[in-house]
Formats: structure tokens, C-alpha cells, sequence
């Protein structure tokens, strides 16, 4: 028997992949990698392959950037391989 939390895991990604690319995919796929915490902390726009996230501060912008191939692990199964290539961060300037 497949655990619950397994196949409800995998019954999102199948749902993700199949939903046309929008804002609110890509929102929910890096709520979904990220967390609550750090998705309350930052807003995001994919361009071209690029996931541009937006930090309050250089400090989240360092959480990110450190966290960057982790994150990337997780949104790849949401989005699709090829969807998120990369990640930059946006901080306010000091």
C-alpha cells in the first residue's frame, strides 16, 4: 500500500504539469518548494526561464541564493523540467 502522503504528492505534481503555465502556478509551485515563511517574504515572476524573486531584504535574498539548487529540485517536478532554468534575487537597495 502507497502512503496517503505519497500519492497525494504525486497526484499534485500530475495536476501542476497539466495546468496551463500561468502567474498563479508558478506562485503556488514556489509556496509548494519554498514553504510559507519564505513565500510570505517574497513575491515571483518567471521571464524566459528565469525565476525572479523579489526579497524584502539582502538577507532573504542570501536564503534564496544559498538555497537555489534545492529550490530549483522541487519546482522542476511543479512546472516542468525546463520551465525554471534559473533563479535570480531582487533585494531593495540599502
Amino acid at each position: 500500500m502507497i502512503p496517503l502522503q505519497h500519492a497525494v504528492s504525486g497526484a499534485l505534481i500530475e495536476l501542476m504539469r497539466s495546468a496551463p503555465l500561468s502567474d498563479g502556478k508558478v506562485s503556488f509551485a514556489w509556496q509548494t518548494a519554498v514553504g510559507p515563511a519564505l513565500a510570505r517574504a517574497t513575491s515571483v515572476k518567471l521571464e524566459h526561464g528565469v525565476l525572479i524573486v523579489e526579497t524584502p531584504s539582502a538577507q532573504w535574498s542570501r536564503e534564496v541564493q544559498r538555497s537555489h539548487r534545492v529550490i530549483l529540485s522541487r519546482l522542476q517536478p511543479l512546472l516542468g523540467k525546463d520551465t525554471v532554468t534559473s533563479i535570480t534575487t531582487r533585494a531593495p537597495k540599502a
